[in-house]
């Protein structure tokens, strides 16, 4: 077994506001091609990953189905460290729907607006998950507000548009 060092992080990419595209004012969005390796390489990572695109979606339109792939195409991976992009919107569910995979240390992360725009904390949350996937015990958590919470103990304040430990 590799140290963790140097084992190779899968990314999981699903969409998201990480991913969205705008093309003017008066469009509306679309979840694009994924970025994450843009901005690894821009911030210039050497740590061995590997990316698979498994659905690009807003968070708001994945189902149980969607769900399900993640949680398959996560499963069946000999990864132990892994790291999902997700819209934050459903980031807590898609969370809890992971919580049953085993020997994994999986860490969920995203952004409140995309990664295209020139500022946007997409960056500074990717670098978090890469640190955080790194060096967690096996479970689930997710990397938002310069904080990394447990899965279970996390919701998004839509009012103040962060995350929170859950009182």
């Amino acid at each position: 077994m590799l140290p963790r060092s140097l084992e190779e992080i899968l990314i999981v990419t699903t969409g998201g506001t990480i991913d969205k595209v705008y093309f003017d004012q008066k469009s509306d969005y679309q979840v694009g091609q994924t970025i994450i390796g843009s901005l690894l390489s821009e911030a210039q990572v050497t740590h061995p990953y590997r990316i698979v695109e498994v659905v690009q979606k807003d968070s708001l339109d994945l189902n149980d189905t969607d769900r399900r792939t993640i949680h398959s195409t996560i499963a069946r991976d000999l990864a132990t460290l892994v790291i999902v992009t997700h819209g934050t919107d459903t980031m807590t569910e898609t969370a809890q729907y992971l919580s049953d995979i085993q020997g994994k240390t999986i860490v969920m992360a995203g952004s409140l607006a995309p990664a295209r725009f020139a500022m946007t904390d997409a960056m500074f949350n990717i670098g978090m998950a890469i640190a955080a996937v790194q060096t967690m015990y096996h479970g689930v958590y997710i990397a938002m507000n310069g904080t990394v919470f447990p899965a279970k103990s996390v919701i998004k304040n839509r009012n103040m548009n962060r995350f929170e430990r859950i009182q």
